[in-house]
């Protein structure tokens, strides 16, 4: 069942189109892209229902195949839709920051990584390697743990950043329970990968790490 029952101002595709789409609510959003309800229920009721669910879009949005698909109105054709609108969201963050591209400020790297890291459920570190003038070599993500935390190898790291020729690095890595303040481990580790890649003569500029919408700099709290 489409929204058509409810009056043509009313409707979040009328509403968008007057008012833009950050005057709708995560409910109505979500209506535009489902189109159409199931039988008995109107799409917008089961746009809302399924906020609810998933405790917001952030939940729907990075919620696995088999959990996504559980609820009524929902299946692969729907996953699979909002799996490409969320890359193709990355892809357009992602463009200040391509490969080749010199890092222009500290807010295009935060959104780059937020983009990067913002949605996983377990925790991810990972470093934004650069040349000699803070040109983008590559990113890469380098270990990936649990819920609470990820082993790092020094070693590894410095491998790394020596096998892609990187004349400076920017480490980042998500706290997946949302909270972006820095840890006393996440201080020492920066601390002891800036000495290893030091030996190298691989300058750290800054270890981020990304909550919920939040990003926080080591580099600019003092603690490197």
């Amino acid at each position: 069942m489409s929204d058509t029952t409810w009056p043509r101002d009313e409707r979040p595709r009328e509403r968008l189109l007057r008012h833009g789409a950050e005057s709708l609510s995560d409910a109505e959003l979500l209506a535009i892209f489902l189109r159409t309800g199931t039988a008995g229920t109107p799409v917008l009721t089961l746009a809302r229902t399924l906020v609810a669910e998933f405790g917001g879009l952030r939940g729907l949005m990075t919620a696995s195949h088999s959990q996504f698909c559980q609820l009524r109105g929902l299946g692969t054709a729907k996953y699979t839709q909002i799996q490409a609108a969320m890359e193709m969201a990355r892809r357009v963050m992602d463009e200040p920051l391509r490969q080749g591209q010199p890092l222009r400020s500290p807010e295009d790297t935060r959104r780059f990584l937020t983009s990067r890291l913002g949605t996983y459920p377990h925790e991810v570190f990972a470093a934004l390697l650069l040349d000699n003038r803070h040109r983008v070599i590559q990113y890469r993500e380098l270990f990936r743990g649990t819920i609470d935390g990820a082993a790092v190898y020094p070693r590894e790291v410095v491998r790394q950043a020596l096998e892609d020729n990187a004349a400076a690095v920017i480490f980042a890595h998500n706290h997946p329970s949302g909270v972006a303040e820095p840890s006393q481990a996440d201080i020492s580790l920066t601390r002891r990968l800036k000495e290893a890649l030091a030996l190298v003569d691989i300058r750290v500029l800054d270890h981020m790490v990304v909550g919920h919408g939040e990003v926080i700099s080591l580099a600019e709290r003092g603690l490197m």
